[in-house]
């Protein structure tokens, strides 16, 4: 029983029109059966304390895998180490602790919304060759977690890599966190692949399905997101760590927000980012969400190939002026930052519940370079010509969501303001039933190319 996992080779691909490093990962041939070691099975029993020596005593001679057999094992915060994997068998189960003193804070921060975050139910921190694998269940039980806490102020995420490298995880089912479900902080070199997530209709806040945060060479693939919060998010909270080659193609997202999104938490760069082939559901607000409203600068960005079915409004894209930090120590930001060179192409979209695209810069600062290809939406229409002359307030310090600026728009297809070099190809847009207004207005535009295409049913 020797070697630990490893990084088997770095393949070259191309997604979304990018280069990007995929590394394998061998398994592993040491594999220690956790329920021969004293970890027990039987849903009562907190194991945190053993399961956290396992990890301590195989990190320490090389690594391994910890391999969980059928059962229901009990565990507050655990902390992953180097070279060592979780696997769960199918009829495993890691339960998450109900009791707010069994979890801890590893890297704590605060989110966009002002909250203090950071407690784990499972965590790594400076490990490298990590994952979690199986076709087991990480089960946070989160609204349990919260009924037993007065105040309700401590909510763990699920799982989370802070400054990690070469992370696998892989097969497992995710479910009941206590915020957000799947977290990579300051990570490099992760593959995201068939996990599915289940946090929505929790009665909580925050329920994040895959949240990457100033981490490079991420790629998600073949995964299965039903989520109370924005289901795929790539945030940018380190101005001096970019959110960089990430990759997110073949995913199934269903939200209770946004479906893709980057932003809101946006003081550092977003570049070489592509999503492609997903399939978007029943979500409450964008289909595609871009929020760079932080002073930090959003670019290189490739979406392509997505078909959403009910959402509020398909493509959400803001350059604001909130200008947040989010952790001590960091620059708070000045200036609105740069939003640019962006394309979304072959995008289907109908039961649209407003309407189609909202694009909105700040005066001096344009959305820059922005194409859309190929893009067909069913709006619902039913607008009257009161509503055309509707001008939209600027809120550039607001928090960015597609309603920031009121649910009454001027137009049922695209408005966009504040924007230079725009291209519009083959964008269409088609009400159910009819409406007065325009089907598109565009303020503060310069080097606009194209136009909506607009037909009545």
């Amino acid at each position: 029983m020797i070697g630990a996992l490893s990084r088997l080779a770095k393949t070259v691909g191309f997604i979304g029109g990018f280069v990007v490093n995929v590394t394998l990962f061998a398994a592993t041939t040491r594999i220690l059966d956790v329920s021969k070691a004293g970890v027990l099975g039987d849903g009562v029993t907190n194991n945190t304390a053993r399961i956290q020596k396992l990890i301590d005593d195989e990190a320490a001679t090389g690594g391994a895998t910890l391999y969980f057999p059928a059962g229901r094992y009990l565990t507050g915060s655990i902390e992953i180490k180097s070279n060592v994997t979780l696997r769960l068998d199918e009829q495993a189960t890691l339960l998450g602790s109900t009791n707010p003193t069994d979890y801890r804070n590893f890297d704590p921060f605060i989110d966009g919304s002002g909250n203090r975050l950071g407690d784990a139910l499972i965590v790594a921190v400076n490990a490298d060759h990590v994952g979690i694998e199986g076709r087991g269940t990480i089960d946070g039980r989160g609204p349990q977690l919260k009924a037993n806490e007065r105040p309700y102020t401590m909510r763990p995420f699920l799982v989370r890599w802070v400054k990690c490298r070469n992370v696998c995880v892989r097969d497992v089912h995710l479910r009941n966190p206590g915020a957000w479900t799947l977290n990579f902080y300051r990570t490099e070199g992760a593959l995201v692949e068939r996990v599915t997530i289940r946090s929505r209709g929790l009665g909580m806040n925050n329920n994040d399905g895959i949240n990457i945060d100033a981490s490079e060479d991420i790629h998600v693939r073949d995964c299965d997101v039903v989520s109370g919060d924005d289901a795929l998010v790539i945030k940018a909270t380190s101005a001096n760590t970019p959110s960089r080659n990430i990759t997110a193609t073949g995913c199934r997202l269903s939200t209770g927000t946004n479906a893709i999104k980057l932003g809101t938490e946006s003081i550092g760069r977003f570049e070489h980012i592509s999503v492609s082939n997903c399939h978007i559901s029943n979500a409450r607000m964008a289909g595609i969400a871009l929020y760079d409203v932080d002073g930090g600068e959003l670019k290189d960005v490739t979406i392509s190939d997505v078909a959403m079915d009910g959402v509020a409004v398909p493509i959400s894209i803001r350059l604001g002026a909130r200008l947040h930090a989010f952790r001590e120590r960091e620059m708070r930001r000045r200036m609105p930052g740069r939003l640019h060179h962006v394309r979304i192409e072959n995008v289907s979209a109908r039961n649209v519940g407003i309407m189609g695209i909202l694009i909105n810069g700040v005066p001096g600062h344009p959305v820059e370079n922005l194409t859309l290809a190929n893009v067909s939406i069913e709006v619902p229409g039913g607008g009257t010509s009161a509503d055309a002359p509707v001008q939209l307030p600027e809120n550039e310090k607001a928090y960015p969501e597609y309603n920031m600026f009121g649910t009454r728009m001027p137009v049922y297809g695209v408005y966009a303001r504040h924007v230079r070099h725009l291209t519009l190809e083959n964008v269409k847009v088609v009400p159910r039933i009819s409406d007065e207004r325009p089907a598109a207005a565009i303020f503060d535009g310069e080097d606009v190319r194209g136009h909506v295409i607009s037909t009545s049913r």
